[in-house]
């Protein structure tokens, strides 16, 4: 979730004034990254997927191998890039045959973000469970854990000989790459730290946190340079133009605060979205529009001055944001359980999950076209009454252990048997 750099974006799909949008994913997108050469993009996505887009044409290329949502890509090099995310696996991609190169495995908890040392050699990964991996890029080999910190990590920064993490236990921390040594413990915010922004030559840092708290600490005394906390919370990416005199940063309530790194002063305050989250951000290369992904199933282009009655996220009808009083009670917990990752019918969309049409009847793991885990590909499990029951009763994670659904239950019989109606007379193949 680091900045990235965009050169020939606006050559992208472009509404008017700068703003401009990558659709075609089936879920929020969580991450986006770009090419050195400002030419190409990533988007991570929670339909499981990742974007490899052509900036120029808006043409988009499908990287299909993970069994859960992405939360974290980047390019990792010429012809090659890495994702990884909720199936607790990382894969290097050639992008030349948009094929799998190597598929890393070995943390215990989903993966949120992903670093390139600067000689591009070496892969850091941030982990849910605790850790931080370092992977060889060229080889796929796994060359060390990181370990120490109380909490999930959250984001990793490898600046080569040190390496910088953000951990849900309120700390960053330092560490010494050769020995695998924590060196230092820059920050005790208190509340979870969500992400870090680093500019080790001109020496400061800057991290948000659960709680909202945004500041800038002096690399050399730990002091804090400033305080950019609004009201907002949480606080999800943070990201610097390319000559690195501005910041952008997201919240959990939509919006996008611009920050002179000069004078630490707020320049641009706008809302993106008008429900939900900006999971990510990042400048083009003019340094004059940002890129940001949040709930909508698209990646959004505004300039870095953008007005509030510019193009939103969040304008769409999302179903899982329905009233509630307008639903029965079997849709309204499709809506709220299912409606995310599945679609009732065969629409041809982009789903985390597989279509939910002729559910009733088909053996679990075989809608054609969809990539599923092989936990769920062989499964001798018939999708009915009894078995979607149990499905929810006793939670995907329990039912078919080692999946990758999410470990959600529906623990009222009531509400289980309303969903079962509502799912038997809207799959109808």
């Amino acid at each position: 979730m680091r900045s990235a750099v965009f050169a020939a974006l606006l050559a992208a799909p472009v509404w008017a004034d700068g703003y401009g949008v990558l659709e075609g994913h089936g879920g929020p997108v969580m991450d986006v990254a770009v090419s050195a050469d400002g030419t190409r993009a990533l988007t991570a996505s929670f339909d499981n997927s990742v974007g490899y887009w052509d900036l120029g044409s808006g043409a988009v290329t499908w990287l299909e191998g993970h069994e859960a949502a992405v939360k974290a890509a980047v390019f990792a090099g010429p012809g090659r890039a890495a994702s990884a995310g909720d199936d607790f696996a990382i894969e290097i991609w050639d992008l030349d045959t948009a094929r799998r190169a190597h598929r890393l495995e070995g943390h215990q908890g989903q993966i949120k973000d992903l670093a390139v040392s600067p000689d591009g050699t070496e892969l850091a990964s941030a982990g849910w469970d605790g850790t931080v991996g370092l992977w060889s890029l060229e080889t796929g080999r796994h060359d060390a854990w990181l370990k120490g910190h109380d909490g999930a990590v959250n984001d990793v920064v490898h600046a080569g000989n040190r390496i910088y993490t953000a951990s849900a236990d309120g700390t960053i921390r330092v560490w010494d790459r050769e020995t695998g040594a924590q060196t230092r413990v820059l920050v005790r915010h208190g509340f979870g730290v969500t992400c870090l922004l680093l500019n080790e030559a001109a020496g400061w840092l800057v991290y948000g946190a659960v709680d909202g708290g945004t500041r800038v600490m002096d690399l050399a005394s730990e002091e804090i340079l400033a305080d950019l906390t609004l009201d907002r919370r949480p606080v999800l990416d943070i990201a610097v133009n390319p000559d690195l005199t501005q910041i952008a940063v997201g919240d959990g309530e939509g919006h996008i605060m611009v920050v002179d790194t000069g004078r630490w002063d707020i320049v641009h305050d706008f809302r993106a979205a008008k429900r939900g989250p900006i999971w990510a951000l990042a400048y083009d290369a003019t340094g004059e529009t940002v890129l940001a992904g949040g709930i909508d199933d698209a990646a959004y282009v505004w300039p870095v001055g953008a007005k509030a009655d510019g193009p939103i996220i969040g304008t769409a009808e999302r179903g899982f944001l329905q009233d509630p009083a307008t639903m029965s009670n079997g849709e309204r917990q499709f809506r709220r359980k299912c409606s995310i990752c599945h679609s009732l019918s065969d629409d041809g969309l982009r789903r985390a999950g597989p279509s939910l049409a002729g559910l009733f009847g088909r053996k679990a793991g075989s809608v054609p076209g969809y990539f599923y885990s092989d936990i769920v590909a062989n499964a001798d499990i018939v999708w009915n009454e009894t078995t979607i029951d149990a499905l929810f009763d006793l939670g995907p994670d329990h039912y078919i252990p080692g999946t990758k659904m999410p470990m959600q239950r529906i623990t009222n019989p009531q509400d289980r048997a309303d969903l079962i109606a509502f799912l038997k007379e809207h799959t109808k193949g």
